[in-house]
């Protein structure tokens, strides 16, 4: 009972979610300056007459007061429709479908190799000597700090321009991807590191863990076997929060190592205007981070020994 209730709470505050990340964009597009009608015929240059505005305004529905706009949206939403692109005249639904297995295959390796840096790194460097530990969380401090796009540069001119060892741009291809995922993970990877470590360090004081060393077990079995599953649960719940971020991320970094994806399509309605197409990709977003937090809910019931013992 218990259980069910947590999941139909889950889905009724991601349905919340969803709501709430429709309306503030809708709201934040209609209240911006610009006329959408106008972006829809092509901006200002196009230099359209008022007759045709009139009409585009009268087919789009966007002559009616903003509360019915609003109302008609949120009843397609309620049937699946995202509605058509301005700019595109296609379904946004068939856009987003072409752009996100790109988005989705770069974020899922910075995120992969996000995690496995951090653990690497944690697992290396906690309880070390306290040289080793100041060069560690120096680096992280200067990772965490820099943006991605910062990041992405200075790969860019080492590897692309400076070494010739990877392609500056382009999405075809797992060469193509390295760079990329390197200045998507990296910050992401430095914050993970420092929690992980802190955890790690805190868990090797514990009882058990000297009961385990007792038994002859080695450092590195002591750290992988025992500590660090004490010490993933914090890490799992921070994770799901970052990679959630990672959408935006994508923004810059796609548009960086010019690759197809979610975050040039966002920008590209951004500057058009393209109502529904910005309100579909911000959906895509929530949605996102709604079940990526429902997954870190099952992973950490699944690694917290805690959950496992009830």
């Amino acid at each position: 009972m218990n259980r069910a209730w947590l999941v139909l709470r889950r889905l009724l505050s991601g349905i919340g979610v969803l709501w709430g990340a429709a309306t503030l964009t809708f709201l934040a597009i209609n209240l911006s300056a610009g006329d959408p009608a106008l972006a829809i015929l092509g901006g200002p240059e196009s230099s359209p007459s008022a007759e045709l505005i009139a009409q585009v305004r009268a087919e789009y529905g966007l002559d009616q007061p903003l509360l019915v706009q609003y109302g008609q949206y949120l009843g397609r939403l309620a049937q699946a429709d995202l509605g058509e692109s301005y700019r595109l005249r296609v379904p946004v639904s068939q856009v987003i479908g072409g752009q996100l297995g790109a988005t989705l295959q770069l974020s899922l390796a910075a995120a992969a190799l996000a995690l496995l840096l951090s653990v690497l790194v944690a697992v290396l460097t906690a309880n070390r000597a306290p040289w080793v530990r100041a060069l560690a969380s120096g680096s992280e401090l200067v990772l965490s700090s820099a943006p991605s796009f910062v990041i992405g540069l200075v790969l860019l001119l080492v590897f692309s321009f400076g070494w010739h060892v990877l392609p500056p741009s382009g999405s075809s291809g797992w060469r193509a991807l390295i760079l990329p995922s390197l200045a998507l993970a990296l910050p992401l990877a430095a914050v993970l590191t420092q929690v992980l470590r802190q955890e790690l360090e805190s868990t090797l004081e514990q009882p058990f863990i000297a009961m385990a060393r007792a038994r002859g077990l080695s450092e590195t079995g002591v750290r992988l076997k025992h500590a660090l599953r004490h010490a993933l649960v914090p890490l799992v719940t921070l994770s799901g929060f970052v990679f959630a971020s990672l959408l935006g991320g994508a923004v810059v970094v796609e548009l960086l190592f010019a690759r197809q994806g979610i975050g040039r399509l966002m920008l590209e309605a951004a500057i058009n205007k393209d109502m529904p197409m910005l309100l579909g990709i911000t959906l895509l977003a929530a949605a996102i981070y709604v079940v990526v937090n429902f997954l870190v809910d099952l992973i950490n019931h699944w690694v917290d020994p805690r959950s496992n013992a009830v």
